[in-house]
């Protein structure tokens, strides 16, 4: 009997915490300096540690430090806090540079180099298939690595070791979208959260 009460009360708690995201959510739609969506995001990303953030006179705050000072001249973030007279300014100490790098991290609150705020919340899954490398293309940037099986190649910045011959490739809606790991040996297919 005590168990059934504790599910009913986790459930009952879990409701509540949904509907608390849902409200925090819709509030936060208002503001310009919120993103709502992934799409919207300008890389790179940096990790901030709490979602208590207001604008105000154009001036982004966390807690009692500033993100980003909107009064001065600039388009990114980056250039905006170098000019900023303030003294406060919040460390950004972590850096996400891409959608792969953005589903490996725990946190929860993002600063994009728009200076907008984003919450992120895992609620996608995605198969995990994992494909020989046959073919690596060195190009001046980027290296181009083609998969068997798979259709198109996929440009990696910093390509594995020639050890590594195994990329395990995130598949949405069937058709292969990223790689996501490498490893030395085949991997059983699993998925992932994204």
């Amino acid at each position: 009997m005590g168990s059934l009460l504790k599910r009913k009360h986790q459930r009952k708690l879990r409701r509540q915490q949904r509907a608390r995201r849902r409200i925090w959510a819709m509030d936060k739609r208002k503001c310009s300096y919120i993103c709502t969506k992934k799409e919207d995001l300008l890389f790179p990303l940096y990790v901030v540690h709490s979602d208590n953030v207001e604008l105000i006179d154009g001036i982004l705050w966390l807690d009692d430090q500033v993100l980003d000072d909107k009064n001065m001249e600039g388009e990114t973030l980056g250039r905006r806090r170098i000019q900023s007279p303030m003294k406060s300014i919040y460390p950004l100490r972590y850096m996400i540079e891409d959608e792969i790098g953005l589903m490996r991290h725990r946190g929860k609150t993002f600063l994009d180099s728009n200076g907008r705020v984003f919450n992120y919340e895992k609620t996608e899954t995605c198969k995990l298939h994992y494909h020989k490398i046959m073919k690596r293309e060195k190009k001046t940037v980027a290296t181009v690595l083609w998969l068997k099986d798979c259709p198109f190649p996929f440009a990696e910045k910093s390509p594995p070791s020639v050890e590594v011959t195994w990329a395990g490739v995130l598949y949405r809606e069937g058709v292969p979208w990223r790689i996501f790991d490498f490893s030395e040996e085949k991997q059983k297919s699993t998925w992932r959260k994204i």
